[in-house]
């Protein structure tokens, strides 16, 4: 066992530095916090029904999704950047955003089969605007299908 942690943990340190290689040269959001769980299934999952890449990309495209339409409808402009004041409408508006994104995410990764529960994070990240535009869901997309292409080709 301790041989596979190891292995596994420095695969999925892998997967995370070649999409931080990339945030550090562009100056893009090529990682967020919800590739870590993602980066650490692929590592470590050896039957790769669980993590299929249709499974991983199609969660975190529909967790972005789901964000940024709760976001733009809900709470556009507001940013969970620090914690809003008590009984604030901009907390309330977050609340929201958040709370449908998880929902829309979690029906849509159902109904699609492609349940992979770090897009949940992926969703938050979006609906309480930390990368909450247009460009950021594209970021999230594309750094989603990098870490899923490392991944098999070093497969």
């Amino acid at each position: 066992m301790p041989r596979r942690a190891i292995e596994t943990g420095v695969a999925a340190g892998g997967l995370f530095a070649v999409l931080g290689l990339i945030a550090w040269v562009t100056g893009q959001p090529f990682v967020f916090p919800s590739l870590g769980p993602s980066a650490f299934a692929l590592a470590f999952e050896t039957r790769r029904e669980k993590v299929r890449p249709r499974r991983v990309v199609g969660s975190h495209l529909i967790g972005a999704l789901a964000g940024f339409a709760a976001y733009s409808v809900l709470a556009s402009g507001v940013s969970l950047t620090a914690v809003p004041p008590a009984l604030s409408i901009a907390g309330l508006q977050l609340i929201l955003s958040g709370v449908v994104s998880v929902v829309v995410t979690g029906w849509g990764m159902l109904v699609t089969d492609t349940v992979h529960p770090p897009a949940c994070a992926t969703t938050l990240i979006v609906s309480l605007g930390l990368l909450s535009s247009a460009f950021d869901v594209g970021v999230i997309v594309v750094s989603v299908v990098g870490l899923v292409a490392v991944s098999e080709l070093l497969e």
